[in-house]
Parts: structure tokens; sequence; C-alpha cells
């Protein structure tokens, strides 16, 4: 056929299009989902309860029902966090949930006892990397790698991890912000804070008072430490707050662990937190785990604005389940 006497495409035809009701379709919005405005001086429960019941904000609430839920019940929650949180200033949040109750565990990178450390010494942390990098003082500050180093080295004597190592130091300290300290929480309230690190990714690993064995050692006794709490989760929750690569990892492998040890945990809550989608929290923490039970939950936004909120709506929670059991024990 020449290109002369090829017939013309032609658009389709609307004629026919066959409809239906609005009325009967499946709609994933409604109206009743929709967000409504908080009045003047309202309470933060009026303001959870104004949130819209759609996408992030209805997984929110039901992290906090899940946690909340969890708590009630005796089940551990757990946090595995990386830096950051510390230095957007988180601590105090995460230390109040641990004398509530609330946390029965925290893991931390190997950065985390750095800036943890730094804060309850001198009540600041976090040098000017690019500042500092060229003259090649990054990471000499001198009283971070001795005391440090001094308290790992002598975990192996005591039979401790790294966590217990450096709160213990820290607590018994007479720094001055030493209240500031999660490791030192740890050892006052007796919940273990677990320290998992990769050699020569933390500024300690730089000074002459570093010793290989004692880092690994103490750091391989926590990570059992962290899977005999992994090993409990049944039922609980895992929090995943802006660790990209160590902790989801560390907490995969100990999930394992567990279950090749005869542990049942198929049924918990894991929740990632971060300011992006990172491949390895989403896979290792949300997906992964949960496949053979529970639910996993990724929550996008700034420590410093999405962990207070998520503090600040567990607490609320917590109390109106307690104002329920009085009710009821009143009713009964």
């Amino acid at each position: 056929m020449s290109l002369a006497r090829k017939k013309i495409l032609q658009p389709l035809s609307l004629e026919g299009v066959k409809t239906y009701p609005l009325s009967s379709r499946k709609s994933l919005v409604t109206a009743q989902d929709f967000g409504r405005p908080v009045l003047p001086r309202s309470s933060f429960e009026k303001f959870l309860n104004s949130l819209p019941g759609i996408l992030a904000a209805r997984d929110f609430r039901e992290v906090v029902a899940r946690i909340g839920k969890a708590h009630a019940r005796g089940r551990p929650v757990i946090l595995g966090m990386g830096a950051h949180p510390i230095k957007v200033g988180l601590s105090p949040l995460i230390i109040h949930l641990m004398e509530k109750g609330v946390l029965q565990g925290v893991a931390m990178n190997g950065a985390g006892i750095i800036h943890d450390f730094e804060v309850a010494f001198a009540g600041m942390t976090s040098e000017d990397v690019a500042f500092e990098i060229g003259e090649g003082s990054f990471g000499m500050a001198e009283e971070t790698g001795r005391i440090l180093n001094a308290a790992i080295n002598q975990s192996g004597e005591k039979g401790w991890g790294l966590g217990r190592s450096v709160g213990e130091a820290i607590w018994k300290s007479n720094f001055r912000h030493r209240g500031l300290s999660i490791t030192a929480a740890g050892a006052r309230l007796g919940i273990p804070v677990t320290v998992h690190v990769a050699v020569g990714t933390d500024v300690i690993h730089m000074h002459p008072h570093c010793r290989g064995a004692a880092l690994g050692e103490g750091s391989h006794r926590d990570f059992r430490l962290f899977a005999a709490l992994v090993s409990r989760l049944e039922g609980g929750v895992y929090l995943n707050l802006g660790s990209a690569v160590i902790l989801p990892e560390v907490f995969l492998k100990a999930l394992s662990l567990a279950r090749n040890q005869g542990y049942r945990v198929g049924n918990f809550t894991s929740v990632n937190m971060d300011f992006i989608p990172h491949y390895r929290p989403l896979t290792n923490v949300v997906q992964r785990p949960t496949l053979g039970g529970g639910k996993g939950f990724h929550l996008t936004g700034h420590h410093e604005i999405m962990f207070p909120l998520l503090t600040a709506a567990i607490l609320e929670e917590i109390r109106a389940g307690e104002r329920g059991k009085r009710r009821r024990g009143e009713k009964g």
C-alpha cells in the first residue's frame, strides 16, 4: 500500500462509553477523613484528633496506638537510632520515654556515644568538619578520645558492652550535663543501651587510647544483648530513628539470630523515621521483618519536629489508656 492510500488514524470515539453512579464506587478518601481547624488553646489530644485520617497522618496515629497498646500489655518498645537525633536535641525526650517505662531498650551506632559523651561533658557537640579537616584536627578533641576509650577498654574486665561501660562512666562522673546522657540514663535506670560500631567510622578510633580488641569485644557483646531484646519483641514495637545503614543491618541480623534460636518474633510493629527514605531501613526494618506478620511503617520528616510530636502523642495515648482503666474500675 502506498503512503498516499494509507488510512489516516482517527481519534477514538467517546460514543457508547459505559458509566456508573458515583455513589456506587469505592473511594479512598471521604469527607470524614478530612482534617479540621484547631481552636485556640485546644489540647494536644484535640490537635491529634484534628489530623486528616489520610496517608501519613493516619499512619502516625496508628503507630501511636500500637505503641500505647504494646506499653499497656507490657510488651517491649525498642529504639534504634543514629547519632543525628542527639545532635538535634532529642536526648531529653528519649530519656523521658525511658523514665516513663515506654522504652525498654535503646540501640545506637558508634557516633551516638561520641555526641552523648560530649553533651554530658561539655554541654555541646558537633564540630565544624569542613573547617577542621583541612588542618587534620577533625575528631581530635582530647577528652573525647581519652575518656571514651578508657571506658571502652575497661568493658572487657567488667563483662559489659560498650553502652553500659560508657553509661556507667558518665553517670558516676561529675559531668555537669550528665543528666542529658542517654547511656547514663540506661545505667541509672537499668535499661539496656547497646552500641554497634563499624571500626574506622568514629573519631575515637583515631586516638592512641583506642584498643581494637576491646572495641570489637564490647560491640559484639552489645549485639548479643540487643538480640536478646529483639527475641522478646513479639507484640512489641521497634523504632528506627535516623539510622540509614548500621542499625537496620544490625536489627535484621539480631532478628534472624533470635528466630534461629527458636524465639517467636513474628507479630510486631516496625517503624522507620527519617527525613528521606533510604533503601536499608525500608527493606530491613519496614518490609522484610514483617513479611510473616505484624506491620511496618515509614514516617518521613525532620527528627526535631517528628519525634517530639511522636513523644507527646505516645504520652497522651498512655494517659488516655490509664483514664480508661480507672473508669472501668469505677464501673466494675
